[in-house]
């Protein structure tokens, strides 16, 4: 199965880090990567840019609308993103708790779908 590893954290979180911090956290993620990718079970990495640069397209009625930013309810926004295949959701936990630590949460998500493929019970739902 898929599972989602999202990464959470204020935007300015990395820019406050020492260089040395800065590398010791990509380190990490270099690290993570690289098992992964080696044991064929990383679907996707993603690094998202700042929210400024977000839209949100959503629905009011009968009109679609299309605003500036991703409204959060929350100061950490989302970061990044993990794609990963593993049996459980345990194993995607242990896979997340690999990452740089006290600098961002992760949630572990299971995906129900993906690449552009949705099975008809998956629509309804």
């Amino acid at each position: 199965m898929q599972y989602a590893i999202l990464i959470y954290s204020s935007e300015d979180i990395f820019g406050r880090l020492t260089d040395e911090e800065q590398e010791q956290a990509l380190d990490k993620h270099r690290a993570l990567q690289q098992e992964l990718t080696g044991s064929g079970t990383l679907d996707a990495v993603a690094k998202l840019m700042d929210t400024s640069s977000a839209m949100t397209v959503r629905q009011t009625g009968e009109n679609l609308l299309v605003l500036d930013g991703p409204f959060a309810e929350t100061k950490e926004q989302l970061l990044g993103i993990y794609v990963i295949e593993c049996e459980t959701i345990d194993a995607a936990i242990e896979q997340a708790k690999k990452l740089p630590q006290g600098i961002a949460a992760y949630e572990v998500r299971p995906i129900g779908w993906g690449g552009g493929k949705i099975a008809v019970e998956d629509a309804d739902s």
